[in-house]
């Protein structure tokens, strides 16, 4: 899957031998999700140490109705729209809090939705049920695994980062330690202790801190076109307090948060205005700080490409010809290492200072070693110009194999270059092992 950077079992394997070898794995059901899963977040593990981490967590579907005629429904569910089917998955991305790369996924959860349930209007009470008992639960087991894998592995600190979805009391109540923070935006507005005004209003009643410009990334879903966007900050601490509907558990009665809102002051016509209000557990006292809270949330953007990469325009998994629930989440899980490669590759082919081993083995980094002078060009513009054993000496490496010409005035090699870099590495590799032997 490495070699071919695609799901489709007819396209990774050399022959019909191997075509069933991939079947009967990926169909066996001695060959636990549960290990696959602990397999990435072990290799996650190793990259942490000393760093303060971004967990950023999302969820997304996998949307298997092209191919409800020949699945097997009973190992599967429903997806968003209660009608297709599918089922659910939802990773954490380790980010490296000063630069955004991405070290690996700490964490996944991949479940199915009963086409059964009744809808959140027709299940009474469903509001008062414990955490444990809802489907936002995951969020807290995000946190949990997230933590366990990043406390294992060494790092100084972590942010947990959501979206507007994991706004929930219960995170705030039970996942902040000296160990872990959480920066999520804000979904609903709450009730504040001390205060007339909801959390909203208070935000918007406090002064400008200043302005600040961001990049933003073009965004099909949202029909939202890249632009530089200018910001107007506002910070304040706030207490929210305990929603009625959690009065009887044992949650304390406030918390105390730091509140952040970033709104767009001038906005092109046909666009919708940026508009966010954060909160989260790290102290915001300053403009300054404010600016570094905004930043890490920007990095959330970041898990939306893993999800890109994953499916349509990345390794097409929805395209898959597996007939059954389990084998297409085994399936998901490799994918899910495949296209975190990925994204390591595209965001290291600038950045020297990481090591070539959060993507490639050492055996790998000895056979692209012997490589590189044969993909360099005889002027000095075409020479590698990264340390050796950098991710970016390799990623330079592996854009020339997929037909970059080396010169630092063209664009940087993309997505597409390093996907068929990737391939004839790897074919390269295999013989280069035979070689050795």
């Amino acid at each position: 899957m490495n070699h071919n950077q695609s799901v489709s079992i007819r396209h990774i394997s050399k022959d019909r031998a191997e075509q069933v070898g991939y079947y009967r794995f990926l169909e066996n059901e001695n060959v636990s999700i549960s290990e696959l899963v602990k397999s990435l977040s072990d290799h996650c593990q190793q990259q942490v140490k000393r760093r303060h981490i971004l967990a950023v967590s999302d969820t997304s579907e996998v949307n298997l109705q092209s191919h409800a005629g020949r699945l097997k429904l009973d190992e599967l569910g429903v997806v968003g729209n209660d009608h297709d089917i599918g089922f659910f998955i939802h990773p954490t991305l380790a980010l490296d809090a000063e630069t955004g790369f991405p070290l690996g996924l700490s964490a996944l959860q991949l479940w199915t939705r009963d086409p059964e349930r009744p809808s959140i209007k027709d299940r009474g009470g469903y509001q008062n049920l414990p955490i444990e008992e809802k489907e936002s639960f995951k969020w807290l087991a995000s946190s949990e695994r997230s933590q366990h894998c990043l406390k294992t592995g060494g790092a100084s600190l972590v942010t947990h980062i959501g979206d507007r979805e994991s706004d929930l009391y219960e995170e705030w109540a039970t996942v902040p330690d000296a160990f872990n923070h959480v920066l999520v935006r804000v979904r609903q507005d709450r009730r504040l202790l001390g205060q007339s005004q909801s959390l909203y209003a208070y935000l918007q009643a406090q002064p400008w801190r200043g302005f600040t410009t961001i990049t933003l990334e073009y965004d099909a879903r949202q029909q939202r076109m890249a632009r530089e966007a200018t910001l107007t900050i506002r910070c304040t601490p706030v207490n929210i307090q305990r929603p009625e509907h959690l009065k009887d558990l044992d949650y304390p009665p406030s918390i105390r948060l730091y509140a952040i809102e970033a709104k767009e002051l001038v906005t092109p016509t046909g666009q919708k205005p940026i508009h966010w209000r954060l909160l989260t557990t790290h102290s915001v006292k300053s403009f300054e700080q404010a600016l570094q809270i905004l930043e890490w949330y920007k990095f959330r953007w970041k898990i939306e490409r893993l999800f890109a990469q994953l499916k349509k325009t990345g390794l097409d998994l929805e395209s898959t010809q597996l007939e059954t629930g389990t084998a297409i989440q085994r399936l998901t899980v490799l994918a899910l290492s495949v296209a975190v490669r990925i994204l390591q590759m595209v965001e290291g082919r600038d950045k020297p200072q990481w090591s070539a081993e959060v993507t490639f083995t050492d055996e790998q980094q000895d056979c692209l070693q012997q490589l590189a002078p044969t993909v360099e060009g005889k002027t000095k513009k075409q020479q590698n110009p990264y340390p050796m054993k950098s991710l970016a000496w390799a990623t330079w490496i592996i854009a020339r194999l997929g037909g970059w010409k080396g010169y630092q005035s063209q664009r940087p090699p993309g997505t597409a270059t390093l996907t068929r870099g990737l391939k004839r590495f790897e074919s390269m590799f295999a013989m280069w092992k035979i070689a050795k032997k």
